[in-house]
């Protein structure tokens, strides 16, 4: 720009060097200083916190800095130089104006970075939180079903020992499987199928004939969260009648790609039974963190059934 405003060969070189000196210590220092005090701005009032008040905190630490530096060097190198600035108003109002406009990009460039961040940031903790959230359903469930398994091992124990000594037997291998699946968010289909059948035959040695189970599922290409099935009949069997006189009959077949578990009505009368906060809720729970379909409950007063979409996740 010296070059091109002040040739050389028109003035003195020593007028060049001067000129080229003032220009080149003005936008040096009016941009790294206003980069500085921007940055200095940014540790004490945030942009996603307070924008209003960071822009014109900021843009009156622009025009204040702007000034002092243009009023300072053009004092320095007219008298102690002899350098003629020519009229230091202009200059001071070009000054300003192509400061303002570099320092207002800058600005809208800090701005939005900082929002993104934020974003960033925002989104990163709502994954943790809501993974956090997830390992805790799930960590809710083994012990869940260890405690519910033991007590129906405790009534079985005096009523008929050889099948304890049967349930005990498939009891450890039921466990085992809630042992392997407890850090899986998925498993397949086939898996908690073969882990049901184990979980089925308990509950048919504890309840015999006044248990009927109408099992219809196949094996099948998809997933679904660990132990949702096995949690389905257990609620079945906790909250309904299971007797000779009425029998419960539980109903498991897939429709409309999902996994259907249907039982006839005969409601206990649960009245001041304490709630586990496990169950129904806990698979809701765990599938709004797995997929964005949604549990399906039907309810008509004879049959209550739960449909569980089948997932297909991405390896």
């Amino acid at each position: 720009m010296t070059l091109i405003t002040y040739p050389p060969f028109n003035r003195k070189i020593t007028v060049f060097i001067l000129i080229a000196s003032f220009s080149s210590s003005m936008w040096i220092l009016l941009w790294l200083g206003n980069a500085m005090t921007s940055d200095y701005i940014d540790t004490k009032i945030e942009w996603t916190k307070e924008p209003i008040k960071r822009f014109i905190v900021g843009m009156l630490v622009m025009i204040v800095y702007t000034l002092t530096i243009v009023y300072a060097l053009v004092w320095l190198f007219r008298e102690a130089f002899g350098l003629d600035i020519g009229d230091i108003g202009i200059m001071l109002y070009t000054s300003l104006i192509i400061t303002f406009v570099i320092s207002l990009f800058m600005h809208s460039r800090g701005f939005l970075r900082s929002w993104r961040l934020a974003e960033v940031e925002a989104e990163k903790a709502k994954q943790e939180s809501i993974k956090a959230n997830y390992e805790s359903l799930k960590n809710q469930v083994n012990p869940h079903f260890l405690f519910n398994s033991l007590n129906a091992l405790t009534s079985l124990v005096y009523e008929d020992q050889d099948k304890a000594a049967k349930f005990i037997k498939q009891l450890s291998e039921v466990y085992r499987y809630v042992l392997d699946s407890r850090n899986k968010e998925v498993v397949s289909i086939a898996e908690e199928l073969q882990f049901l059948d184990s979980y089925l035959f308990l509950q048919q040695i504890r309840f015999g004939d006044k248990l009927r189970i109408k099992n219809e599922l196949k094996e099948h290409g998809g997933s679904l969260p660990p132990l949702a099935l096995q949690m389905l009949v257990e609620n079945a069997i906790k909250h309904n009648i299971v007797s000779h006189e009425q029998p419960l009959t539980i109903h498991l077949y897939e429709s409309d790609r999902k996994l259907v578990v249907r039982n006839n009505l005969q409601t206990k009368n649960t009245l001041g039974e304490a709630s586990s906060g496990v169950g129904l809720e806990n698979i809701r729970k765990r599938y709004e963190f797995l997929s964005d379909e949604k549990v399906e409950v039907e309810n008509d007063k004879e049959t209550f059934a739960v449909k569980l979409p089948i997932l297909v996740m991405e390896e």
